[in-house]
């Protein structure tokens, strides 16, 4: 059994601060400066460009992603990390479109993340007019495949509400339909065990800076299915998804596998800070991860709906349609975060009347949840969200 009291001392995290927010950008592990520092000083210090070679830096995109493909469930060598999220999804969408030919729907829902829906208008823009991107509620995604759809896009867990979809199901019917499943595990990876190998995904992609804990900015990952890691054909044909990249070709041959979805240079020092959150994870289970994390969100539900009845739950109620974030709806959603933040309790606001919370057993117990609702429904009762200095809407929210 995994002793989330022990993982708690892993993170470093203000004295006092209840931290909800691990959802959209993870805490930072202790182990992490130190590793980026002697990535810096023992690495790039005294081997220069020789640290390539000398440190593999070069292998090092495919060892991370087999890490985190021992938590989406992927095969060992399916998976492999670099670039962005917005990067990783433009590609596994114009790979699955290539791979499923005279289908011209790419489909997805109104719940998805915006930019996963503006790679699919830019990709849509190249490919020409035949093709058009298909929104459904949520709710009827899957009665809105058809024999026009080359390709479902869906982020697993709703960026907004927390609600999650069923990956198997809504990939065997994308499947008997004709067309392919792309999963964007964004709010998935590190929240509760997934299985992208058991659901039959055909590519997920994700990022490792929310409940991963590896940095602003950290690198995206994508994993590819077995049946096609071999043949898909990458739109961003980068150099380092050639197969000989130091042969200087001019011409692009794909690497082996999922190495053909490499693209840029890697990021070495992101990837140190990667390499040391994901020690975070040695020994966690997974099902015991998701079992704490369904009663600590049932837990803080319960407290906030018995003490703020102004606030409307948006997150569904049913453990196994949601992920690991509780999200609450009120028409001054903003100014009610920003008065949480000042108090201590760090939560985050989404457009249009979303305040969310992000529960991730790692670092989060119940003083933690027991303290969120205390100060919420403190800052409910009195009001206390309604100065200027709240409905000030800063750059990030």
């Amino acid at each position: 059994m995994t002793d989330f009291t022990t993982t708690r001392r892993l993170f470093d995290i203000p004295q006092g601060l209840v931290y909800l927010d691990g959802n959209s950008l993870g805490p930072l592990p202790r182990a992490v400066p130190e590793r980026v520092a002697r990535t810096v000083t023992e690495q790039w210090g005294p081997h220069l460009i020789g640290g390539w070679n000398a440190c593999g830096w070069m292998d090092q995109p495919r060892a991370l992603g087999d890490r985190i493909g021992r938590l989406i469930g992927a095969r060992p060598g399916h998976t492999v990390i670099g670039d962005t999220l917005s990067i990783k999804v433009f590609q596994a969408l114009a790979a699955a479109v290539a791979l499923n030919p005279g289908r011209n729907v790419i489909l997805s829902d109104t719940g998805n993340f915006p930019t996963d829906l503006y790679m699919a208008e830019g990709l849509i823009k190249l490919l020409g007019p035949d093709y058009r991107l298909q929104l459904a509620d949520p709710e009827a995604l899957e009665d809105a495949i058809t024999e026009e759809t080359a390709v479902v896009l869906v982020t697993e867990v709703d960026y907004r509400t927390g609600r999650r979809h069923d990956m198997a199901r809504l990939t065997a019917t994308a499947h008997a339909r004709g067309a392919l499943a792309i999963w964007d595990l964004a709010h998935s990876a590190g929240a509760f065990p997934v299985d992208v190998t058991g659901g039959n995904a055909d590519f997920a992609v994700g990022c490792t800076y929310k409940y991963l804990n590896a940095g602003p900015g950290a690198p995206a990952f994508i994993s590819v299915a077995a049946r096609h890691a071999d043949h898909v054909e990458p739109a961003l044909a980068g150099w380092l998804g050639h197969d000989a990249p130091f042969a200087f070709e001019q011409g692009y041959r794909p690497g082996e596998g999922v190495a053909r979805m490499r693209v840029g240079t890697p990021p070495v020092l992101q990837m140190a800070a990667l390499d040391a959150a994901l020690d975070v994870w040695e020994g966690v289970d997974m099902t015991a991860l998701r079992t704490r994390s369904l009663a600590l969100a049932d837990r803080f539900i319960a407290a906030v709906e018995a003490a703020c009845p102004a606030l409307t739950l948006a997150t569904p109620r049913a453990h196994d349609q949601r992920g690991s974030q509780v999200s609450f709806r009120h028409p001054e959603g903003y100014a009610i975060m920003q008065a949480l933040i000042a108090r201590g309790v760090v939560g985050d606001f989404r457009a249009p009347d979303i305040l969310r919370f992000g529960v991730t057993p790692l670092y989060i117990g119940e003083a933690e949840i027991d303290r969120a609702a205390e100060v919420l429904a403190e800052v409910m009762d009195g009001a206390l969200w309604d100065q200027p200095e709240y409905r000030a809407r800063k750059a990030v929210t």
